[in-house]
């Protein structure tokens, strides 16, 4: 019917969730390369100018696209930012490179140390990176923005990438939904997406040569499909889909402010993950019971300096203030996979058992203290907690309590105002922690699972390997049997146990983890309406006898079909 044989495309990860059938609209990728011409020592004056005007030139522009959006705010700090600028220049200066070889190389160093990390979250910031790198680049070139204006019909947006600069001229009346060959499920892209509910595929091998221009497409966000051209059968069948799911999602709407209670009583804590200001103030108008994870980090990867005791203040009284009813901070969770711009990290040969983390932390006592001061101080405008990554010891958590202990002591005698009552949990994500877990709950007052991370360290799998890939499955017996350990240890000394891995908004893994006995699932905030939603339709009790039959499953096969999701 549509002038070409029906073809489908399956991708594993769905970024924002829907249904949607339209023409492509596949926007071409500009060139954005380095000239490679050669400069003297008498041109580096000039050279450096060019590079000042378009700076200048790039503020001007990103200054107007903020005031319209909070995204291009970090922007603009990012095009003004001293390490950057401080690269670009000393490369044209020391080495004579011109200014678009240096800015194609000092971006390329940023983006490396956002591209190394294991937390995808954080990966997907050198996303900004690359989008001021492409808008300098532009100006040094002479090329005009991308400009998608000239949309006027309602189609489905497919790109290579979208940057926020290439959607701030994009009339999103009519965009039907995303397909992009790169990117992650934190992408600029999938943001936009979820927050207007339009649905998105991102990472889809071999994209922009299975597609074209006006091809029809079924772009099926629900179950990770593209069907390119489809017969009027498979139309007729996707237009009923597509009304059920709008149903169901309207439906959670409604419903998504009562609390996640079984249909037996049990009442559990959805939260949200989030890593800034602006995610505190999305995840609150989802009905959420608190903030699960606050990613402290990204306050010193998006900056020159270790951030301040009182930069840091700033931020987390404001987070206490809009979401006073549970702010749990991850303190500083970097390492030699997780670099810093102004910081030099030894190389290692597996960062992912290095110097990172809580162990950075206790050999950095200054930086540390300056971070547990401001927490402290935040405490005293809402419900505040500390949670300590990668404790692997008891040593290592007394010695970070004996730390916190000093700070209140000074705040004390400074007159400070904070909560020195103020709780205290760790993040359980290593084998070591999983073992120990008896002997921590006796001394912590939550815990919090990072199913990220244990699943990597107890299976041996590097996630971000693709040729093993299909071996990190956190429904893998010994992944649950390790929370099943984790939950038993830490209600038998009377605390809470949350979760605020990926699995915690998994809604195969819903069951299992309510079952569990889990008391705080912690997700992207877009996911908390579908995951209370299926706890308010589940028996606890019923619940608790799949768990305990999945835990006892021999095969990652046979964990599965106790939940039902093969």
């Amino acid at each position: 019917m549509w002038g070409g044989l029906m073809k489908t495309l399956s991708v594993d990860r769905i970024a924002s969730k829907g249904i949607a059938m339209g023409n492509a609209y596949v926007l071409q990728k500009q060139d954005l390369s380095p000239e490679n011409y050669e400069i003297s020592a008498n041109q580096i004056d000039s050279e450096i100018m060019k590079y000042d005007n378009a700076v200048k030139e790039a503020a001007s522009q990103i200054e107007i696209l903020a005031q319209k959006s909070d995204i291009f705010t970090a922007h603009l700090e990012l095009v003004k930012d001293i390490s950057l600028y401080g690269g670009v220049t000393n490369r044209i200066r020391n080495e004579l490179q011109n200014a678009q070889v240096a800015l194609d190389l000092t971006a390329a160093e940023f983006c490396a140390i956002f591209d190394s990390m294991e937390d995808e979250y954080m990966r997907e910031r050198s996303a900004d990176i690359k989008d001021i790198r492409n808008r300098l680049m532009r100006l040094l070139k002479g090329i005009g923005q991308t400009d998608l204006k000239s949309i006027q019909d309602k189609v489905i947006l497919i790109a290579e990438d979208l940057a926020p600069s290439d959607t701030s001229s994009l009339n999103l009346d009519y965009i039907l939904g995303f397909l992009t060959e790169l990117g992650g499920v934190t992408s600029h892209v999938c943001i936009i997406a979820r927050n207007l509910e339009l649905p998105a595929l991102v990472g889809v091998p071999d994209l922009l040569t299975s597609i074209h221009n006006d091809d029809f497409l079924i772009l099926d966000a629900v179950t990770g499909k593209i069907i390119i051209n489809p017969d009027d059968s498979t139309i007729h069948r996707y237009e009923s889909l597509k009304q059920d799911y709008v149903n169901k999602r309207k439906e959670l709407e409604r419903s998504s402010f009562l609390p996640a209670t079984t249909i037996d009583g049990r009442t559990v804590k959805i939260c949200a993950n989030v890593g800034n200001i602006e995610d505190v103030r999305k995840a609150t108008t989802h009905h959420i019971d608190g903030i699960g994870l606050f990613r402290s980090e990204f306050l010193y990867m998006e900056n020159s300096h270790f951030p301040t005791e009182e930069e840091q203040f700033t931020v987390y009284k404001e987070a206490a203030s809009l979401c006073s009813s549970e702010l749990i901070i991850r303190t500083l969770d970097i390492g030699g996979d997780k670099s810093l711009p102004y910081y030099k990290f030894e190389t290692e040969e597996n960062p992912f058992l290095g110097w990172r983390a809580i162990r950075i932390s206790l050999e950095l006592e200054d930086v540390f203290k300056a971070q547990l001061r401001a927490i402290l101080r935040a405490s005293a405008f809402g419900n505040v907690k500390i949670m300590y990554p990668m404790i692997i010891s008891m040593e290592e958590l007394n010695k970070a309590n004996e730390i916190l202990t000093a700070c209140k002591c000074e705040l004390e005698a400074e007159g400070l105002a904070f909560n020195p009552d103020i709780k205290v949990g760790i993040m359980i994500e290593t084998p070591a922690a999983v073992l120990c877990a008896a002997n921590f709950a006796k001394h912590v007052d939550f815990f919090s699972i990072g199913t990220n991370d244990l699943t990597q360290y107890v299976l041996a799998v590097d996630r971000g390997n693709k040729k093993i890939s299909a071996l990190y499955d956190s429904f893998h017996p010994a992944v649950v049997q390790s929370i099943k350990h984790i939950i038993d240890a830490a209600h038998a000394e009377n605390i809470e146990v949350g979760m605020c891995g990926e699995f915690a908004g998994d809604e195969k893994a819903t069951t299992l983890l309510l079952g569990l006995g889990l008391d705080e699932f912690s997700m992207a905030a877009g996911e908390t309406a579908n995951i209370k939603n299926i706890i308010r339709n589940s028996s606890y009790e019923k619940a608790k006898e799949c768990a305990k039959r999945a835990a006892a499953a021999y095969t990652l096969q046979e964990v599965k079909k106790e939940l039902s999701i093969i």
